[in-house]
């Protein structure tokens, strides 16, 4: 199976905005509509539709930041898989795309993730990638764990 990214266009937007969430996963990833609205006002979003070949069946959206002479930053906040293809390796392959796709700016100074800290799968799911937790918000109960460069 070939899983790809692409940006969000006119021709692949309705099908991303689309893409559902099983109900219990539904709190853990913000809408593609609310995610995308947000793309246009911060230049520094990179939404991206997930393929399965020539379907449309998820969404992802990274932030790359950079402070003065620093090596760039990179912050994912948003992946999700359709619930009519969860549990066929999409979210894995596309995880690997995006961070393929960072890699391939050059060097960076980290890729940071955060997620909620009751999701263990979210938690394995990100380790399998070298993911290092490194913090807890006791305010929002999200985890923060990071890739350095």
């Amino acid at each position: 199976m070939d899983v790809t990214l692409k940006t969000i266009t006119r021709e692949n937007f309705e099908a991303v905005i689309a893409l559902e969430l099983p109900t219990s996963q539904r709190g853990y990833v913000a809408n593609n509509v609310y995610s995308i609205a947000e793309s246009s006002v911060h230049p520094t979003y990179q939404p991206r539709a997930i393929y399965s070949g020539r379907v449309v069946v998820g969404f992802l959206m990274y932030e790359s930041f950079q402070h003065g002479d620093q090596l760039p930053a990179y912050n994912i906040f948003r992946l999700m898989v359709d619930r009519r293809h969860q549990g066929r390796g999409i979210g894995h392959r596309a995880m690997q795309c995006m961070l393929d796709e960072i890699r391939a700016h050059g060097p960076f100074e980290k890729i940071s993730i955060c997620y909620v800290s009751t999701n263990q799968v979210a938690r394995d799911f990100y380790a399998s990638f070298g993911f290092q937790e490194t913090a807890l918000s006791e305010e929002t109960g999200e985890v923060s764990a990071e890739i350095r460069g």
